[in-house]
């Protein structure tokens, strides 16, 4: 005779299951948007004071005496 002793998933799982596939669809949407991104995307704070020549650097770094 064949038992009915089918282990049944319960709804706790299907819900962990469910919200780990969201996670990592939501998580690779994340890693295309970056892979797909302009490189001037890729530093969203960049240094507003940075100087941005030689002469710059020379000009804001403390004199040697």
């Amino acid at each position: 005779m064949a038992s009915n002793n089918k282990r049944k998933t319960t709804m706790a799982k299907i819900d962990r299951e469910s919200r780990l596939r969201d996670r990592r669809m939501k998580k690779a949407i994340r890693r295309d948007a970056r892979k797909n991104a302009p490189p001037e995307a890729l530093d969203p704070n960049p240094e507003p004071d940075a100087p941005t020549s030689a002469e710059d650097a020379e000009a804001v770094a403390p004199q040697s005496s």
